[in-house]
This record gives C-alpha cells, structure tokens and sequence, in this order.
C-alpha cells in the first residue's frame, strides 16, 4: 500500500534511558539536496535579476566600455574630459598595495565606465519605453507602412536586439494609459445606440451627461493619481473585485478549459502520456525560473507584458468568507493527483534530479494499480472546490486548520499543480459530431469532484491519453496558459516521443518510492458540507449545455479573399447568427488583451456596433443588392478592427468605467450612470483563442497538429458564451455554451445559425471552398 512507505526525516521513542533518536539517511539526503537546490534557484534569481536590471546593456557591453576608457587612457587621450582626474583626486586615501597611482587610475576608470554604461542603459530603456508608447503601426492598412513606423520599427529592433530574457522589458512597458472621461462616454453612448430605441437612448445620455458634468471629474482625479503611483490602475481591482470577491462557484462560472489535439493521437497508454507531459510542464516552468523562455513579441519587435506567467505554477486560490487569497509559493517538488476518489502526492524530483519521462509513467501507472478504495468522505471532497465559496471558506477553517486534514489539504494547495486521472475516455471524433461536445463538457465541470478547481490548472488526463486543461482564471488569462500548452503538447510530440507499444523512451527506475497516499479525517458534518456543495455544483453542471463543433467549409485562407481580418469577419457572422437566433441585438462582450502596456490584462471590445447591425438587418431583409450588402460589411469590419485596436492602445470602455466605479465606492458616493452600467448583462460573451505563440513546429508542414482551442461556460442565465479558434487556413472550432434552464437559449441551435452565418457572409464575396 502507498500509505505505507511514507518517508519521515527522523523517528523517536522515549526510554527510561531518555530519548533514542533514529535518522533516516534517505529522507536527510533529500532534505539536504532540496536545500541546494533552493540555493541553486536563489542563485540563478539574483544573476537573472542582475540581467534583467541592465537590459539592454550586459557584462560584455560593460566591459567593452571600460577597455575603451583604459586604451584611450594609454593612447593618452581622455575621452572623460577630465571625470577620471576628478574621481581619483576624491578617491579615499588608505594604505596597501591597492593604492599605488596606477591602481587608483584603473578604479577611477572603472568608477567612469560604469556611469557611462548606466546612463547609456537609463538612456537606452527611456528611449525604448518612449518608442513603444507609439501605437500609430496598429492604426495603419496592412501593406500600407508609412515612413514613420518603418523607422519607428527600425529603432525598436536596435534597442530590443540580443538575447532579451523573459522578464527584460518589464520596466521599458508603458503604463497603460487613463482615457478622458469625455472620450470613454461617448464611446460607451455609441456603443449602446443600436441597443436602445430613442426613448431608453435619450434617457441614457442625460444619466451620462450629468455623471461627466459633475461626479467624474472627482473621480477621475483620483484614478489618475493611482495610474502615476501604480504599475497598472486597472489589474488589481479587476483581480479582486471581478475575479478573488466573487462568491459564486467558480466551476462553470469562471474557470474554463483547453483542449488537446485533436486530429492525432501519440499514444492510448494514459500514464505514458502523462509521463511526457508532465515532464515538459516542469521543464517549461524550470525555464520560467530561469527566465529562459523569450519574451511574446507583437509582429516579432513589439514585447508584451509577461508578468502573469510568475503565478503559472505552485498557485492556489485560498477560499475566504468575504474574498479569496491567490497563494503562490517560490518552489514545489511534487504534483497532487486524483484518481478513483483517492488523493496522492507524487514527487517529480529525486533529489535535485526532474524525474525522466518513463520514471512519471511508472509513478501515475502505480498509483492506476493501486487497488486501495476511498477513505470516508475522500471522494467527492473536491466538490468544496466546485461549490459555493463561502461554504467552502466555512468548511476549510472548521475540518482543515489542524492535523492530518491539514498536512494532506497542503499537499494539494501546495502542489505545482494538480493532475486528474479519469476513467473514462474522451476524444474528437469528425464522424461523430456529439463526441466534441462531450469532451468540452468533462473539461468543463467533469463528474464536479474529479477536479481541483482551486489549482492553477488541473491537468485531466482520460484513460484513452486524451489530455486537456481546467484551469482558474484569477491569476491570468488564456493566452497566458495557453503559451504552457502548446509547449507541453509540442514537447511531447516532437522532443520526447514514444516506443513502439506507446511508453515512454527509456527503461524505468524501479526502486523509486511509490507514490504517497494521502490521509484524510473527514467527520460527519463534513460530509454533509461536501454533499451540500456536491449537490450545488451538479445541479450547475447539469444545467449547462454546451456544443462543440468543427467548421469545415474554410478558415482563415480563405476570409483573407474578403480582404478583412477573420476576428472581425467571425465576429460579424455572430452578430448575424444571434439576431436569426433571438430576433434581436444584445450587448456583446469580445476579450481583447491590453499587454502592450505592463501589468496589462484585457480589456472589452463592444462587437455590437451600428455598423454591424445595419449589416445585419440588410442581410435579414434580403432586398439589398449584393454590392450594398457587401459594402455595408466592410464598413462593419473596419469599425470592429478599429474598436480593437483601441482595446489594445489603452482606449476601452468598459476598465475605466469599471474603476471609476471602484474609486466612487471607495468615497462613499452613488452614481445611476455607473450603476446601470455595470448591471448591464453581457447576453453574448465571446473570445478567440490563441494559437502558435510559440514557434515549436511548422504547422504548414504539418497541418493536422491542431488543438480544437477551449471554452468556457455562459455569462448570463439568458445567454451564450462563445470561444472560437481560428485554427490555420482551413477550418475553424466553436464552443457555444447556454443554459438549458434558459427558455431562449438553445447552444445547439444557435451553433447551426452560426455556420449558416459564415456561409452566407462568404457567399457576398463568392468565396467558397471550392475556389481556395
């Protein structure tokens, strides 16, 4: 049995002779290589901070600098106009052979060199923060470059060359901007205007004109003081009060998920597949704490903010009563796994060492072996995590402060993160459209106790070697995991591979320790808190419909013939596809990221736009020449990249808005205009999802090496939650989500209006898969 090799550093028994100490050498050896290890981290974080202070200066530039000051020193010339002299006149007189002349020259050249360096790096990085606070690239027609940003693009190559770490342009980002009040309302009143009929509109301006007149000029002072104090006015309001105060469940209601590839498959060995990625993840985050994973650049010369990767791993989110806790620990040596109700801890490393691939396989393949059953209550324990928070903050401080319960709950909090082994299989199958959908939906919620929805991200793995993602959203957004997932899933493919039968590469060590049981002491009353969320989450499960569908008539190539951007181009086929649905526009919601700027998260393109309903009412009325229609959609597709672009520079709505608001609760006062902003229900909650953030294989030269993307659950209860993939040139992956509890909201059928939709859309610009 596992329990039964659990390792203890030392053991005591008390005698009449006093006490009789037993060491165990094994667990002290691991302890002492645990702690070099620590050093070796603590090590590398003080090099790479030094790095990373200097950039885009290095020792070697360093160096360089100070050989020039010695030469022309030598050559007798003194391109220091006089500083050295000065330095060593005021250099403290002392003793020893370190004070000859000659030494103190070489110190005051030194002394010279290193201020010149520094002021060149100050001036460098200024320089690079003053050219990246430039956005007009974004505003220009593709093919259309002007000389401002040619030259703007050629400065912000010579400062960014070399060998930039992870973290090395955190300090040279812009802080993102605050938007005029008078700017940000009347773009919200246009967003709004085709929402409302002239009545609703009226009333709505005068609510805005007298919040602008008279209460947001107060409130806007102090925003503004928070943007020049704060690295980001926006990011941590919106982590606590969208995300850490949120008292309902987070499954459904906030995590969201990610799924594997879909049209090849490595292996069916479920502990192989877990061998490999397992492996890459560490390795990834071992790269993370080294810094050694190159910076996500826009166009491949524009950084973006990468500081949401520090909480990617050892990251927990702590229930609490009125707010939850994100805790996130430096280092941690093990992974949490669940499988048939029972809880394990299973060690990556031995000693200092990342176990190999084929040494993960044996661990999670005894842990599948282990024919121990549940402890009372262990099984459905993680419901807490998949209930109300409250009740979960209640239950963790009365039955988990203390004792086992304890050192077993922070195993699981205190894992890199958490892996679930599920038995049942899941995976997409083009000849059996429900078998998507199904897999979606396991991600999603599960059976509602075989994830920690607390964690980071729950690695799920199913007993076929399909994989996929749960992960929580407070501490970072898709892209961000995202970037993790291609690494593992291209790791795994193209680095690491498999044997002929499907195992892992290598002969395993058979003589590690098993992995570690963990003991639970879960009363009654327990119990009940466990059942009563248990009961709460699948009635939220059930509730959820979701239909997951590849569309296969064309992709990206060809929206490109239609000469504009395929984001736009979906987004508009959405708009079509709800009014056909509902027979009516709704507020819509469209992430956009704002990571241009540092600290940055995302912010709220408005899809719903004038334009894009004229275009839909044309299409619906079916009187207009194609000509007509086809022009109304450009015009539609412009905006939609023109309020993206604004999203992206810092000129949203929808954060300022949403901190003017914080500000205005802060100082005790009311405003009805905030207020019903902020009430307004998002009916149409959408975003894309990205792909190839990193470049670990051609995906021209292999096409089939596509993810179907991931989803997450509906925002309202009378509305729908879309996520789609763009995935390479030829097809493209929805996930619509609703509720069946809704009366108005079918996912399925709104799916089928949705590929309707593009078709229609593309039939205006005779595009087709025929002519690709």
């Amino acid at each position: 049995m596992a329990e039964a090799h659990q390792a203890v550093a030392f053991q005591f028994t008390v005698t009449p002779d006093g006490v009789d100490f037993r060491l165990s050498r094994e667990a002290l050896k691991h302890i002492y290589l645990s702690g070099i290890n620590s050093w070796k981290k603590r090590l590398i974080r003080i090099k790479n901070g030094i790095l990373r202070g200097v950039y885009p200066g290095s020792p070697t530039s360093w160096l360089a600098v100070v050989m020039t000051t010695v030469g022309s020193s030598y050559c007798n010339v003194d391109i220091s106009k006089g500083l050295v002299c000065y330095i060593q006149r005021h250099l403290p007189e002392g003793y020893g052979p370190y004070q000859t002349p000659q030494t103190r020259a070489v110190v005051s050249m030194a002394i010279f060199s290193t201020g010149v360096w520094m002021t060149g790096i100050f001036f460098f990085r200024q320089t690079l923060k003053l050219l990246l606070s430039y956005h007009g690239w974004m505003f220009e027609m593709h093919g259309r470059t002007s000389r401002l940003t040619k030259v703007w693009a050629t400065c912000v190559r010579l400062l960014s060359s070399g060998r930039p770490m992870l973290y090395s342009f955190q300090t040279s980002l812009p802080k993102l901007p605050v938007p005029s009040v008078p700017a940000t309302i009347q773009r919200y009143l246009e967003s709004v205007r085709p929402l409302l009929d002239d009545q609703k509109y009226h009333r709505m301006e005068t609510l805005a004109k007298e919040f602008q007149d008279k209460l947001a000029p107060r409130l806007q002072k102090y925003l503004v003081f928070k943007s020049w104090w704060a690295t980001n006015y926006v990011s941590d309001w919106w982590e606590e009060y969208i995300y850490l105060r949120g008292r309902t469940p987070l499954m459904v209601n906030s995590n969201y998920y990610a799924m594997d590839f879909v049209f090849i498959r490595n292996t069916d060995v479920q502990a192989a597949r877990l061998g490999n990625i397992v492996h890459a993840m560490i390795t990834y985050r071992r790269k993370l704490d080294r810094e050694d994973i190159k910076p996500v650049m826009a166009l491949g010369i524009v950084p973006m903010c990468s500081y949401q990767m520090e909480r990617m791993f050892n990251t927990t989110r702590i229930p609490g009563k009125e707010t939850d806790v994100l805790q996130h620990l430096p280092e941690s040596r093990h992974v949490a796994v669940y499988h048939k109700g029972r809880f394990f801890k299973l060690w990556v490393y031995e000693g200092s060492t990342l176990l190999k691939p084929r040494d993960l396989e044996l661990q999670f393949q005894r842990i599948l072996d282990d024919p121990s059953p549940p402890q009372p209550g262990e099984e459905r324990l993680a419901a807490l995590t998949a209930g109300g928070r409250v009740e979960w903050a209640q239950a963790r401080q009365t039955f988990f402060s203390s004792g086992k319960n304890k050192a077993a709950l922070d195993a699981i909090e205190r894992a890199a993160f958490f892996v679930a082994l599920d038995e049942e299989s899941h995976c997409y199958d083009p000849e059996n459209e429900a078998s998507l959908s199904l897999y979606g939906k396991a991600l999603l919620h599960g059976n509602c106790y075989n994830r920690w929805f607390d964690k980071s991200f729950t690695l799920v793995a199913f007993k076929n070697g399909q994989l996929g993602l749960n992960t929580e959203h407070s501490w970072a957004d898709a892209p961000i995991i995202g970037h993790l997932w291609e690494f593992a899933l291209g790791t795994d493919t193209f680095h690491l591979g498999y044997t002929e039968t499907g195992h892992c590469l290598g002969k395993p060590n058979l003589m590690l320790p098993p992995p570690q049981r963990l003991q639970w002491d879960i009363p009654e009353r327990c119990q009940a808190v466990i059942e009563s969320s248990y009961q709460v989450a699948k009635a939220l499960a059930d509730d959820v419909e979701l239909y997951c569908f590849q569309f296969f008539p064309f992709g990206k190539g060809l929206i490109k013939k239609c000469r504009t951007s395929p984001d736009a181009f979906v987004q508009i086929a959405l708009q079509l596809a709800h009014f056909r649905d509902r027979g009516k526009f709704c507020l819509t919601y469209e992430a956009s990221m704002t990571r241009l700027f540092r600290e940055g998260r995302t912010e709220t393109v408005r899809s719903c736009t004038s334009e894009s309903t004229a275009f839909v009412q044309a299409m619906v009325q079916g009187s207009h020449t194609k000509a007509e229609l086809q022009n109304l959609f450009r015009k539609a597709s412009e905006k939609h990249q023109n309020m993206y672009r604004l999203a992206m520079t810092g000129a949203g709505i929808d954060r300022h808005l949403f901190c003017l608001y914080v500000v205005s609760k802060y100082l005790g006062v009311s405003s009805p205009f905030l207020a019903e902003v902020l009430s307004e229900p998002w009916r149409l909650s959408t975003s894309q999802t990205a792909q190839f953030q990193i470049q670990m294989f051609d995906p021209n030269k292999y096409p089939n090496h596509l993810g179907a993307g991931g989803g997450f659950g509906p925002v309202a209860d009378d509305g729908y939650g879309v996520s789609y993939m763009i995935a390479g040139e030829n097809t493209i992956f929805f996930h619509v989500s609703s509720k069946f509890s809704s009366s108005e909201t079918n996912a399925q059928r709104f799916g089928n209006h949705i590929r309707q939709a593009l078709l229609d859309i593309a039939d205006l610009f005779q595009v087709s898969k025929a002519n690709s």
